[in-house]
């Protein structure tokens, strides 16, 4: 998912329609010999991906006979499985949901989630409120249900918009920090993190938290205490001067999307955390000079430090300079026990350190758990954790050894339609001391270098990978504007892909837990109506229908694929905002895509998560009125405290845009598109 959008001013950026990038897409892998583009291109013929179209053979492998049937054709022989009135694209200061829907806020940044907490007053922010109430920029929703229409909801929350949270402030990234204070920075890590609240459906079926419950707790960069397991805990590597141990860390930082276990317990995905880390020393052109780091091609790898925020002026651990080893205390998968408030939340280091876009379970065929994970960065690789015994109820607790006992993969695409999970297992071919490896921590610690090694496939930004029926998992590929011509390849199939696309891939014998499997393109997103961007769909698609920049999936109850979009400030490239969309994987219809939500003006949609056998459908709006706004015509300039794009979702005199989450449900009650 986008951070914190910054605008390039140079004319060739521009000339390659890339007049934006988001920090977190400067691309960290210098192995880009055989790119997933590389891979479709030799696949289904490079001429035909740089012309923007595709043969009649490559769209037949692709989506089946249905991209060859006409729309008439098509409508007479399938009908829809998902059973609701289209809604229009568009964007405006509001959201929208499809007739026949409700879609109402549940919880808003600053909203009390105990008892004593106070009322919010965005004038009078303090670090002890908001660690007291609901944080910012919601992000992945989870449920653990406790008894039917009750449950525990787990929300991350990913980062902060100093812009539109303090009055006066502005973006400080731009401004050198200038208006920075300790106490501002307390407010911004109290308002990272994670929150873990008790809600309950009321008697008129709408859900509502439950301020009483002591389960009710925020987890942050500020004051939450975690420890480590797997083969880096403990490492030198690890051991900073307020921890020798190697055992322990303060809090979670940047908390993309995540995951639940089967058993449960929340999953919370640390994503670009290389954007805390600051340095003092910075080269001739003003960039952060890492090489005298003992470490320095491992920082390299992992854009350490990012220098977003300036964290590292008041904490010396986010200060590269006086603390070198404490990068290596994030970008991990965090296990929480939303039932137990008195549980040390559990960073997993055997899934590996990147940049985790989420940790989506599932149990294999065989028993096994599977973890899906992306390393969401332009170039970089889709991971998959394999445990290795079966869950059963003893296992299946807090704290597993399924999330530390296993192998995790990293995936090759290989051009004949087959995909490999290469292993990352200390010993085996170049993961061997004599390639810098000395043990199975250093693998750990060290995930991009090891996968580089192994030759994986770089991708277009691999956020979300949904694991679905019978062996199938659903991999978003956001965007990557980078790759070049020459990069492209059989899985990543456009040079200067703004819209990115999505794979499918099928385990052999259906089971997750396989190291082999197919791959085929599900759809290639984008404007199928303008030949150069080299969409394809299915021709029952309406206008409403495509989107861009795939991110978080979803498969509902009755094993549906949904897609959430985060176009960031490239919405204005497609003119729709945001949304919420129904994706068809099976029969003549494969490949339509239906919009069933929208976002209001410079919002991102995550989540989606169903509950109660899908009559519930929690979605979380991150970031509105924030993300190309200079595009919203009538506004056209970017968002201030004092002057945003829109309030929602108050739509008060004086109150910021607040992210939100969202609880969806039939009017009338009953499961969604059925």
């Amino acid at each position: 998912m986008s951070t914190r959008d910054q605008i390039i001013n140079d004319p060739e950026h521009c000339n390659k329609a890339e007049a934006f990038e988001a920090f977190d897409d400067i691309p960290t892998n210098p192995h880009l010999g055989n790119t997933i583009g590389d891979v479709i291109a030799r696949r289904y013929g490079r001429r035909d991906m740089l012309k923007g179209m595709l043969g009649v053979s490559a769209a037949t492998a692709l989506f089946g006979t249905s991209a060859m049937i006409a729309p008439h054709q098509a409508s007479a022989a399938a009908a829809s499985r998902y059973d609701f009135a289209e809604l229009p694209w568009g964007n405006d200061e509001t959201h929208h949901i499809a007739e026949g829907y409700t879609a109402e806020v549940l919880l808003r940044w600053g909203d009390p989630i105990t008892a004593d907490a106070p009322a919010f007053d965005p004038m009078n922010q303090s670090p002890e409120a908001q660690l007291k109430q609901f944080g910012y920029n919601n992000d992945y929703v989870g449920f653990a249900e406790i008894a039917p229409g009750r449950g525990m909801l787990c929300v991350n929350h990913e980062y902060t918009n100093e812009e539109v949270m303090f009055p006066g402030l502005g973006r400080q990234d731009r401004a050198g920090f200038t208006g920075m204070t300790k106490e501002i920075v307390d407010i911004e890590m109290a308002a990272h993190g994670g929150t873990v609240v008790e809600i309950a459906k009321g008697a008129n079926g709408k859900w509502a938290v439950d301020l009483t419950s002591p389960r009710n707790r925020r987890i942050t960069p500020l004051n939450t205490e975690m420890t480590f397991s797997g083969p880096a805990a403990g490492h030198d590597r690890l051991k900073t001067s307020i921890d020798p141990t190697g055992t322990k860390v303060i809090g979670t930082i940047n908390n993309c999307a995540g995951g639940m276990t089967p058993w449960g317990t929340y999953l919370m995905a640390e994503e670009n955390f290389h954007g805390y880390f600051w340095t003092d020393k910075l080269d001739a052109d003003g960039k952060p000079d890492i090489s005298a780091q003992p470490k320095a091609a491992s920082m390299k790898r992992y854009g350490v430090p990012g220098r977003w925020y300036a964290w590292g002026q008041y904490y010396d651990r986010f200060n590269i300079d006086k603390e070198p080893n404490e990068p290596n205390k994030f970008g991990y998968i965090v296990e929480v026990d939303p039932m137990n408030p008195d549980a040390t939340p559990i960073k997993h280091t055997a899934l590996g350190r990147f940049r985790h876009e989420g940790a989506e379970t599932t149990v294999a065929e065989d028993g096994r758990l599977v973890i899906y994970s992306g390393d969401d960065n332009r170039f970089d690789y889709q991971y998959k954790w394999v445990s290795r015994e079966a869950v059963t109820e003893a296992n299946g607790v807090f704290g597993s050894s399924l999330l530390s006992d296993g192998t995790l993969y990293v995936s090759r695409f290989n051009d004949d339609g087959t995909v490999d999970w290469l292993p990352l297992v200390h010993g085996e071919g170049p993961l061997t001391a004599e390639n810098g490896f000395n043990s199975q921590a250093d693998i750990a610690i060290d995930t991009r270098l090891a996968a580089d090694a192994l030759g994986a496939t770089p991708m277009d930004r691999p956020e979300d990978a949904q694991p679905g029926p019978n062996g199938t998992a659903y991999l978003m590929l956001t965007n990557n504007t980078r790759r070049a011509p020459d990069q492209v390849n059989a899985a990543n199939p456009r040079p200067e892909s703004a819209f990115g696309h999505i794979i499918e891939i099928r385990e052999k014998g259906g089971n997750h837990s396989a190291t082999s499997g197919t791959w085929s393109i599900l759809v290639k997103c984008g404007d199928p109506a303008v030949a150069d961007v080299g969409a394809q769909w299915n021709p029952e698609t309406s206008e409403n229908g495509w989107f861009g920049s795939p991110d978080n999936a979803a498969i509902d109850a009755d094993g549906r694929l949904w897609i959430s979009t985060d176009q960031g400030s490239g919405w204005g490239k497609t003119g729709k905002s945001d949304g919420l969309y129904a994706l068809e994987t099976e029969g003549e219809l494969r490949g339509h895509s239906k919009l069933f939500f929208r976002c209001p003006v410079g919002g991102e949609l995550c989540g989606p998560y169903f509950a109660e056998e899908g009559e519930t459908l929690f979605l979380a709006v991150q970031h509105p009125g924030t993300d190309g706004t200079k595009d919203f015509k009538g506004f056209e300039r970017a968002s201030t405290f004092e002057d945003p794009a829109t309030r929602w979702p108050d739509f008060a005199d004086g109150m910021p845009p607040r992210p939100s989450v969202l609880v969806v449900q039939k009017v009338g009650g009953g499961k969604i598109a059925v």
